[in-house]
């Protein structure tokens, strides 16, 4: 019996929806460090933050599949890892941004795995994920 529901704990802890613990008014002033390469633009046009076009417009994000924003032309490590079940949420939005390259090793088990994103960011991806989410769309039912 106390294996089961050790089991049934660890199974609800892995399919329960993935939070880190970011500060988004502290993720809104270091997405200042992504805007060189990333835009904020709603699916109505709304632009929420002016920013490069070099990376994928990061609206919406939290919740999709890794390498699926459409109109952008993603390596084929980022395709793997989306195809391979990755979805973005804030706790692995944070590691990703930490080390992009070793990431996406990580995850799709390719020691050659690479990632367009060369910059890391150290400190603050907690901050930026929850930025991002709290910019999402509204969940439709």
């Amino acid at each position: 019996m106390k294996k089961l529901l050790i089991a049934t704990a660890a199974l609800a802890a892995l399919t329960a929806p993935a939070f880190a613990e970011g500060d988004a008014d502290k993720g809104k002033k270091a997405f200042n460090k992504c805007k060189s390469c990333h835009m904020l633009k709603s699916d109505e046009g709304d632009v929420i933050v002016k920013g490069g076009k070099t990376g994928p417009n990061l609206y919406g994000i939290i919740g999709k599949q890794a390498g699926s924003v459409e109109g952008f032309k993603y390596g084929a490590s980022i395709v793997a890892a989306g195809e391979g079940g990755l979805i973005w949420d804030e706790t692995t939005l944070a590691a990703y941004v930490k080390d992009p390259k070793g990431y996406l090793k990580e995850v799709t088990g390719d020691s050659k795995a690479k990632s367009k994103m060369t910059f890391k960011l150290k400190k603050g991806g907690e901050d930026v994920a929850a930025y991002l989410a709290s910019v999402a769309p509204a969940a439709t039912e």
